[in-house]
């Protein structure tokens, strides 16, 4: 279960040219669910109908010129019933077909295996306004246009390096989920990021900056894309051994995401799936650190309300090392006498509803982990290979290099690392000053101890 690599309500587009020619007689328009919710209940015990309506602008670069720019509308309904403790669901992305869409999701309840259940949430107030929408981000081909140019202007400052693809994307949502219950809520996310990628000789650079908001960086996007490239070319080879390694924020979120994620869901620890099923209220990682989900932090996946609709609230996973809390949607929680964490998610509009995180914030006592040669490590291929039940991966090093005093020093040409990550967090070598979001998470780099180097 890893979701760092984008926004949990795209849709896939539909023309709104249809919806607004009244090709559709019944059609279904945001703001308009409670027709789906009357016709449900005559068939089921309960429904809930999640609506996305969201417009979009992205441009791409192939090299160093504007290869295309597109403006697209979005349109998706999720409808979910539930009859006598059976789950059905359905989605759609034709307004016309809410009729057809809410039969399939009732048939598929009828498929379903039963399971305790106590209701969906009815109507309450939330703790807050979460930080997911700024007015400035506005979608048109001008503004993505312009973040295009800016990367280029970043990474000429290392002219030995050339463009090979990147991008630039604004969008803005709206969401709206209601239920039987009189349960209606409705919120508005934008974002906005870029991505450039770069090659020198056979070395290759890559950078990415995304936010809610209209604060990227894309000049500092070209300019690291740029610089990767460039001090990665000639990198000699590293002899295997053991080494201390200093993961970036890029870096911890792959392995975080394939390899502790799925070990704080509440299904997976129910199903014994998860190492730490067995730690809760112990000490399972370095003292020094915190891993927390904060709905209301600065971040891609900030919100009021989970996939549910069950008001949102931080949840501390671990402090100061000690195991505290798993995470549970509304499923999981009936099924195993739990309440729910308010950590529902959606991939989509479609399906049902998951365990996952909004904002993972990963936090501690901060230090100077570079002050010591270690070997830094940008990005790593091969995170979704490691063994989530034991913690063990292997994975290649994207731009690897040696770092000593805050400064990259020799290029390494190529180097796997390997070792269990749960055991690394448990003995950490510091965590940095740094912060960065990575999709849905808030991440610092981490210095591990005596990892395996693979040289090549």
């Amino acid at each position: 279960m890893c979701s760092w690599t984008g926004p949990w309500w795209g849709v896939p587009a539909v023309s709104d040219r249809a919806i607004r020619a009244g090709k559709h007689d019944r059609a279904i328009r945001a703001g308009e669910p409670d027709r789906v919710i009357r016709a449900g209940e005559r068939l089921a015990d309960e429904v809930e109908v999640f609506l996305v309506e969201a417009r979009s602008v992205s441009a791409e670069l192939q090299r160093d010129r504007v290869d295309r720019a597109e403006e697209s509308r979005s349109w998706g309904m999720g409808i979910r019933v539930i009859r006598g403790g059976c789950i059905g669901a359905s989605s759609t992305s034709d307004p016309g077909a809410w009729e057809r869409c809410l039969q399939a999701a009732v048939d598929s309840a009828r498929l379903a295996t039963p399971q305790e259940w106590k209701g969906l949430p009815g109507p309450g107030p939330v703790a807050g306004e979460a930080p997911c929408f700024d007015p400035a981000v506005v979608p048109s081909p001008e503004a993505a246009g312009g973040i295009l140019g800016r990367m280029l202007e970043g990474v000429a400052a290392h002219p030995d390096a050339r463009v090979t693809s990147g991008s630039a994307t604004l969008s803005r949502a709206t969401l709206t989920l209601s239920n039987s219950h009189g349960l209606e809520r409705t919120m508005e996310r934008t974002e906005c990021g870029c991505s450039l990628e770069t090659i020198c000789g056979q070395s290759t650079g890559s950078e990415f900056d995304q936010s809610p908001f209209r604060d990227i960086d894309p000049v500092k996007v070209g300019e690291q894309a740029g610089f990767l490239a460039v001090h990665s070319a000639g990198g000699e080879a590293v002899a295997d051994g053991r080494y201390p390694v200093i993961l970036s924020p890029v870096a911890v979120a792959q392995l975080l995401g394939y390899i502790v994620v799925p070990a704080l869901s509440g299904r997976n620890v129910h199903a014994g799936r998860s190492r730490l099923a067995p730690l809760l209220s112990t000490r399972c990682m370095d003292p020094a650190l915190d891993l927390r989900d904060d709905p209301f932090a600065r971040g891609l996946g900030a919100t009021a309300w989970d996939a549910e609709g069950v008001p949102s609230r931080r949840i501390d996973f671990v402090r100061e090392g000690m195991l505290l809390a798993f995470a549970y949607d509304l499923k999981t929680a009936y099924r195993y006498g739990k309440e729910t964490t308010a950590s529902a998610v959606r991939g989509g509009f479609g399906g049902s509803p998951s365990i996952g995180v909004h904002t993972l914030v990963l936090d501690g006592k901060r230090s100077d982990i570079t002050r010591d040669r270690a070997l830094y490590v940008h990005d790593v291929v091969g995170a979704h290979t490691a063994n989530p039940m034991s913690g063990d991966f292997s994975v290649e090093c994207q731009n690897p290099a040696w770092m000593e005093d805050g400064i990259l020093r020799e290029p390494v040409r190529k180097a796997m690392i390997a070792g269990n990550f749960f055991d690394a967090l448990a003995d950490l070598g510091g965590i940095g000053p740094d912060s960065r979001m990575v999709g849905n998470a808030i991440l610092p780099s981490l210095r591990l101890k005596n990892l395996q180097v693979i040289g090549a």
